[in-house]
């Protein structure tokens, strides 16, 4: 039994554990290799990570520069309705004064057109009271004839 154990320790130191070792080798290599891939994978993905956050952070900032853009472009839209909207507004006030002003002196005119007709009326009324006998009259005619000659003279025009 001891020259079997012998002999199968000797083929098997011969042959057996070389074989062995170097299937554990190749194993502990592979082993590494695969460990070496991992870190590279890991590396990569933490450095695709680093990455999408850059993108997500600068897609946050072009999404608040748009967002910021829209604000100030509506500002400027109420700003411009608004103007336009006050420049409409004078133009009304400005044509209902025009208006107001035109019916103003239209209402003037037509007020001292009816005085000048009620002044008359009133004036003959008492022209014809005052002018009744024939010496009032002459004593008028007198009299507007001396201050139209009065008038003349101050006047030489």
């Amino acid at each position: 039994m001891t020259l079997i154990f012998g002999l199968v320790f000797f083929l098997l130191a011969k042959f057996g554990f070389p074989m062995i070792s170097g299937m554990v080798k190749a194993r502990s290599e592979k082993i590494r290799e695969s460990l070496r891939e991992a870190d590279e994978a890991r590396a990569q993905l933490a450095s695709i990570a680093q990455e999408q956050q850059r993108m997500i952070d600068e897609a946050r900032r072009e999404q608040a520069a748009l967002l910021r853009e829209a604000s100030e472009a509506r500002d400027a839209m109420i700003a411009d309705a608004k103007a336009q909207a006050s420049a409409e507004a004078e133009k009304l006030i400005a044509g209902a004064r025009e208006r107001i002003a035109a019916e103003r002196e239209n209402a003037m005119r037509d007020i001292r057109r009816q005085v000048a007709v009620l002044s008359m009326e009133v004036a003959e009324k008492v022209l014809r009271k005052d002018l009744s006998d024939d010496r009032e009259q002459i004593r008028l005619i007198d009299r507007l004839l001396d201050e139209a000659t009065e008038r003349k003279s101050e006047n030489p025009s």
